[in-house]
């Protein structure tokens, strides 16, 4: 079983996040109310209380203070089962990362950071509107290793509207120097609620064209596996094996609790989603209502999501459990489009797995829907 936990604030807003967020950080302590009650209210979601991994995300978690850190682990303990050797992943910023808060960190139990570093470029930080500057990125990633911690993931966007090759290059071999053992590496997308969205409708941003962003796609992903980093899933990126559990969790199909304001949850048979505004969600908690929504899931819709996650990962989808599933459901299942795939080289098939190639993973989610059961 997993647990995510939504921490939804942060000191500025950057540019190009669509996660949900405030920056009223005067909410802090009574959202980490409403989240104990509902950690209160839903530790029998899932099938069993046993716990394998921990993950706290954002928002900026390393904004909460050593109390509310201490007072969510303590519910989560009095709750939970958590496995000696869970991974419990905390989000954090750079500039928040000194020896203090990391030793903080270690006594309850965090073991693995995913930093938020995004460029190392001084002028693409302010760009996006980061809170810290490149030597903060390098330092945080140092202090970390310093204190022992091993597992440390850090965040890379390319394909900046200004951004050149060599502007990619550098931010991914720098991230290599660090030697950390996992990289995430996104493309920017631009979406509308966003402040680069509002720019774009305004004619005052072009976004990159998804030519040119292919070319930054591949040559990530090129100089990733020359470091011997394997590309485990289209944007993430592990070394010795270092893949994150708990985002593999939901790759595999696996149960996870999600609580806060944003949190998705899923017990194999159901969906919740909480309800993206802090003020409703704390009243929504308040008042025992309002505060998600549920979907029941078709088996339709369980053999699209895993597709959909399976294809994006280096493991593929099994091959005889989708065409099993197809024929449960007395579909017929689109041979003809995998050999298609094959013949283009957007696909191969291994030990009865269909795996995307570098080629398909520039257009996976298309690729995905091409065999959804409707």
């Amino acid at each position: 079983m997993h647990l995510y936990l939504h921490i939804p604030f942060c000191r500025q807003a950057c540019h190009y996040c669509d996660f949900h967020f405030s920056t009223q950080l005067s909410q802090k302590d009574e959202l980490l109310e409403a989240m104990l009650h509902e950690l209160d209210r839903k530790k029998d979601y899932l099938s069993n209380i046993n716990l394998e991994t921990i993950y706290l995300g954002g928002g900026t978690p390393s904004l909460l203070s050593d109390e509310q850190l201490h007072q969510l682990f303590d519910r989560i303990h009095r709750l939970f089962t958590v496995n000696p050797q869970a991974e419990i992943t905390l989000e954090a910023n750079p500039e928040d990362l000194n020896p203090e808060y990391i030793q903080l960190l270690k006594q309850l139990g965090v073991n693995r950071l995913s930093i938020g570093i995004q460029t190392f470029n001084e002028e693409s930080l302010q760009f996006l509107h980061r809170n810290h500057c490149s030597q903060q990125s390098i330092l945080g990633v140092k202090n970390a290793q310093h204190a022992g911690l091993e597992n440390i993931s850090i965040d890379i966007i390319y394909g900046l509207p200004k951004h050149e090759l060599v502007d990619t290059e550098k931010d991914i071999l720098q991230a290599i120097d660090l030697g950390v053992e996992h990289i995430s590496a996104y493309s920017l997308t631009i979406e509308s609620r966003t402040v680069f969205g509002k720019q774009k409708s305004r004619g005052l941003l072009t976004e990159t064209p998804e030519s040119k962003m292919a070319g930054h796609f591949e040559l990530s992903h090129q100089l990733l596996k020359s470091a011997h980093f394997e590309a485990y899933e289209i944007s993430n990126f592990a070394k010795n094996k270092r893949y994150s559990q708990h985002n593999s969790s939901y790759w595999n199909q696996e149960e996870y609790l999600g609580i806060g304001p944003s949190a998705h949850s899923f017990n194999l048979h159901s969906r919740q989603w909480n309800i993206a505004n802090n003020k409703k969600y704390i009243q929504g908690i308040k008042e025992g209502k309002g505060f998600f929504e549920q979907e029941q899931l078709s088996p339709e819709n369980r053999i699209n999501e895993y597709i959909m996650t399976r294809l994006r990962t280096m493991w593929g989808i099994d091959l005889a459990y989708v065409k099993n599933t197809y024929q449960q459901l007395n579909q017929a299942f689109p041979q003809e489009v995998l050999e298609n795939w094959k013949n283009r080289q957007f696909a191969e098939e291994i030990n009865g797995h269909l795996i995307l190639t570098d080629s398909g993973k520039l257009i996976a989610d298309k690729l995905s829907g091409d065999i959804f059961l409707i």
